[in-house]
């Protein structure tokens, strides 16, 4: 099959961030001497990523004007301003024209990890997402989701892994949603509800990016 686009979420207002983003929005902060948002083009562009979408919101003209149309990373990028921050699913829902009609990778733009994004070029066939999901950090111990040992993804179960904010998702999870403000995790559990959510657990290097502690950890980490 073809290499699908991908959407990077670019739009929220950091706030845990702050006062790093009173000026700068999150996905252009900078650890290893380059924003977090370099790094995830950069892989996305290894894996074959040639066509990404980009939603802003919180000083988002920043973002075009740091990365203009992608050319400089080997890829072509796509803008969706949103203005009034619309949530996860509503900016993913406005954003669905420039993201066609087959499955598209989704990338959180305040993360940093080694996962091979190449991984995401999946056909779904009946499902609606396929969610990347990783070990439980400190700062959040309890978990998102159970992944069984078939690689189905399910909102109940003892053991649960942490959604990595990487993921494949088939257009028709948003069929019928609301535009305006609309969250993703409803729509991902109706999903995981009629047995249609796959997953795989990445072993390796992941970051949230949610405090600016954890950024200077990062920063620490990728210039050692």
């Amino acid at each position: 099959m073809s290499l699908m686009r991908a959407m990077i979420l670019a739009a929220g207002y950091g706030n845990r961030m702050r006062p790093l983003t009173d000026h700068t929005p999150k996905p252009l902060l900078e650890a290893g001497g380059k924003p977090l948002i370099e790094h995830l083009i950069e892989g996305l562009a290894r894996a074959g990523f040639r066509e990404l979408v980009i939603n802003t919101g919180w000083l988002g003209e920043q973002l075009p004007a740091r990365l203009g149309d992608g050319e400089r990373l080997g890829v072509h990028i796509r803008w969706s301003h949103e203005g009034k921050p619309l949530e996860t699913a509503g900016g993913i829902l406005r954003a669905l024209p420039m993201l066609g009609d087959e499955p598209f990778a989704l990338v959180n733009g305040d993360i940093w990890t080694d996962y091979d994004f190449s991984r995401l070029n999946l056909d779904l066939a009946a499902d609606r997402a396929h969610l990347v999901l990783v070990d439980n950090p400190p700062h959040h111990a309890d978990g998102d989701f159970h992944l069984t040992e078939q690689g189905r993804v399910r909102d109940n179960g003892a053991s649960r892994l942490t959604y990595a904010g990487i993921a494949c998702l088939h257009p028709a999870l948003f069929h019928g949603l609301a535009s305006g403000e609309q969250k993703l995790a409803p729509l991902l559990r109706a999903a995981m509800a009629a047995e249609r959510v796959s997953g795989e657990h990445h072993r390796g290097q992941w970051w949230d990016i949610g405090t600016p502690r954890r950024l200077e950890q990062l920063d620490h980490f990728l210039r050692a």
